[in-house]
């Protein structure tokens, strides 16, 4: 792969993470990461398996964890893709068969984020999914 192809990659992954930043705060937004994603606020906390009211503290370390934890799995997905969009559709569409056919954005729902990186892992590495 040419290292230009990697830089542009690398480029809108990172352009994307800091696009989810709370303003003039080191959290990740709930109301910038639900518009990345296409959803409704208290569609994100369904994904992220907190209660909707826990979205209007941003601060909380509870969402903060579980908002890195979907962060981590789209960027990682996104280097793979060369493409956020599609990452993000992958996430939240696409079943994975070696996981009872749950999507990514359902297994790390569940707590199995390290799962889904595994996967990804396997996908970079070319095996089969």
């Amino acid at each position: 792969m040419p290292a230009v192809s990697m830089e542009r990659r690398t480029t809108a992954i990172s352009g994307f993470v800091e696009s989810l930043q709370e303003p003039r705060t080191p959290y990740i937004s709930p109301k910038r990461f639900s518009a990345a994603l296409g959803i409704q606020v208290a569609g994100l906390a369904n994904l992220a398996g907190v209660h909707r009211n826990t979205m209007r503290n941003p601060a909380s370390e509870r969402l903060q964890d579980k908002l890195r934890e979907m962060v981590r799995v789209i960027a990682a997905a996104a280097t793979l893709t060369g493409d956020v969009s599609k990452a993000i559709f992958w996430y939240r569409n696409e079943p994975i068969a070696d996981y009872d056919h749950k999507t990514a954005a359902e297994l790390v729902a569940e707590g199995h984020a390290d799962a889904v990186m595994a996967h990804l892992r396997d996908l970079e590495n070319g095996a089969s999914g």
